[in-house]
């Protein structure tokens, strides 16, 4: 071998263990955030600019069910603008990622015939290149990692690996974020619950399955979630006639 080869195989040798390194990091910070949400996704985006090659920024849209588009842990201005420019548009690199389960690159925005709308006005922001990557979620979440740069062909091939590590791992993540806040709701909501039928218990001295009856009647009767129905009772326990 070469001492040009020698050269170029140490030099890749030492970027994948750096590269390795940077990924065991990111596994890292992503378990002790597991907990928040929130915190899931800014270590996402965090890790996304400073570990795939060509990326200057990065954030993630969610769409979620009965919530809409969010454009959330962006790490500057641009992508949320970005973000707001597809959700205004209904289309872009981030929705194609989004709804046709795909990667997404785009190298120079001020060429790009994908999107005739968007394309232009995103270049006009900053975004000269992208890439959107599909972050599988739950059937109630589907979300995109989205990398940006102001430099015409940013994202090259290694950026798309390194970048669909990253997505498999941040997917994976933020499910394990999203149960742990629905259990931790669902335990809050039995507590309030629990209370709720005290409270009622006491104030007419009925047993647990009749005060669970008059919650669950006023819930159907109003339309109203359970667990506010008994908040709404727990705010008022002093109001008893």
């Amino acid at each position: 071998m070469s001492s040009d080869e020698d050269h170029a195989a140490g030099r890749g040798g030492g970027f994948e263990h750096r590269l390795r390194a940077e990924i065991e990091q990111v596994a890292r910070d992503l378990r002790a955030e597991h907990a928040s949400i929130q915190g899931t996704l800014e270590v996402i985006t965090k890790s996304a600019r400073d570990v795939v090659p060509g990326a200057e920024d990065a954030g993630i849209t969610l769409v979620t069910r009965g919530r809409g588009f969010q454009s959330r842990a962006a790490t500057s201005e641009l992508p949320q603008k970005i973000d707001e420019l597809q959700h205004r548009l209904g289309d872009g690199p981030c929705v194609q990622a989004i709804w046709n389960h795909e990667t997404v690159l785009v190298t120079d925005m001020t060429t790009e015939g994908r999107w005739p709308l968007f394309a232009p006005e995103a270049a006009r922001i900053g975004a000269r290149s992208m890439l959107a990557f599909q972050l599988y979620t739950t059937e109630n979440t589907m979300g995109a990692l989205n990398l940006h740069s102001s430099q015409v062909g940013a994202f090259d091939d290694d950026s798309v690996s390194i970048g669909g590590t990253l997505a498999t791992h941040a997917a994976i993540a933020l499910i394990a974020s999203q149960r742990e806040e629905q259990f931790r709701d669902a335990l809050a909501s039995r507590d309030i619950i629990g209370q709720a039928k005290g409270i009622l218990m006491h104030r007419f001295s009925i047993d647990a399955e009749q005060a669970f009856a008059i919650l669950t009647r006023q819930s159907q009767h109003t339309n109203t979630p359970l667990n506010e129905v008994a908040l709404n009772v727990i705010e008022h326990r002093s109001d008893a006639s």
